[in-house]
């Protein structure tokens, strides 16, 4: 299975140096993230010397709290790295076809290279139809049945953010997957299965587990590298942590004192783990820089360009 060659590989060196400034058994995602945005704006100005911008439209539909708040910390984070940036705001009650109208139209705006559909879309909307309909390779949250094919079949070109974040935190953390045992715990297309795609694609042994699966903690205990994306706070036990575990939590839930909690029982796990992920702080920052790495990708490769080493050059087709 061929491994995913982007048209911007960042130097793993600096990745590494930030991991290795967190605190003891910390996978400080904020750090890595930092790192990662850092080479990114590096790879803008390269653009910039070839007047190319690269440009990431977000499309959000009516106006969850939540989605206010994930599209102004993506804006936020284009503005950091010199990626231009602009909002499709549109009204909750827009009719199905007046939505796919409004992503055919951004589709085929030369200026914008990603699009990014913010989701959940109001109740009467047809999400996978609307995901479908962004353009390929446009779609740098990944989530594109083509782009999700490609990843299953090795010849991956834009990959689900959060899934592809975790991979560059192993990876900057000096985590070998090769050989061992892991498993995910959640199956949804955004995180679970194509974690589980990645982490084969790594040499891991995987498992997947779900709402069905029977005997979770005796699965959960044999994990060398464990994966819990559920959105169920503190569903897995610390105590079910394997010793020197490395635990990454995509959960994040808000509790009634509103505090926030992951899909982990943090305090026991850490004692137990090798390396854990906070929560905030671990995966969310790396979803966030993983979706600028999508976008200066998908410029790239518009505009038939890779960056290695520092220097822009074109790409041979």
């Amino acid at each position: 299975m061929s491994a995913f060659e982007p048209h911007f590989k960042a130097a793993i060196t600096p990745l590494r140096q930030a991991a290795s400034s967190a605190a003891p058994k910390l996978l400080d995602g904020k750090k890595i993230a930092n790192a990662l945005l850092a080479q990114i704006k590096d790879a803008t100005q390269l653009l910039a010397e070839r007047e190319v911008r690269a440009h990431l439209c977000v499309v959000r539909v009516g106006d969850d709290p939540a989605s206010e708040i994930y599209v102004r910390h993506k804006i936020r984070a284009c503005k950091k790295v010199g990626i231009e940036s602009s909002h499709l705001h549109l009204p909750a009650d827009i009719s199905q076809q007046e939505l796919l109208a409004e992503l055919r139209r951004v589709n085929a705006d030369p200026a914008v290279n990603g699009v990014l559909l913010q989701l959940p879309l109001s109740a009467h909307h047809d999400s996978e139809e609307a995901i479908m309909t962004v353009a390929p390779h446009k779609d740098v949250d990944g989530f594109h049945p083509n782009n999700l094919g490609r990843l299953m079949s090795g010849q991956a070109n834009l990959e689900p953010c959060t899934p592809r974040g975790i991979m560059t935190l192993l990876a900057a953390s000096g985590v070998d997957c090769a050989g061992k045992q892991a498993v995910v715990v959640g199956r949804s297309m955004i995180v679970g299965r194509p974690m589980a795609q990645m982490l084969v694609r790594a040499n891991a042994t995987v498992t997947v587990c779900h709402r069905f699966t029977e005997n979770l903690a005796d699965i959960v205990q044999r994990a060398d590298i464990l994966v819990v994306a559920t959105g169920v706070a503190e569903l897995i036990k610390g105590a079910w942590v394997k010793p020197g575990a490395v635990v990454i939590d995509v959960g994040i839930s808000r509790m009634a004192d509103g505090s926030l909690q992951g899909d982990v029982e943090f305090e026991v796990a850490r004692e137990r783990a090798s390396l854990i992920t906070p929560v905030p702080g671990g995966v969310g920052p790396m979803t966030v820089a993983t979706l600028m790495e999508n976008t200066l990708h998908a410029t790239l490769a518009a505009h038939h360009l890779v960056i290695r080493g520092g220097e822009i050059c074109d790409k041979t087709r």
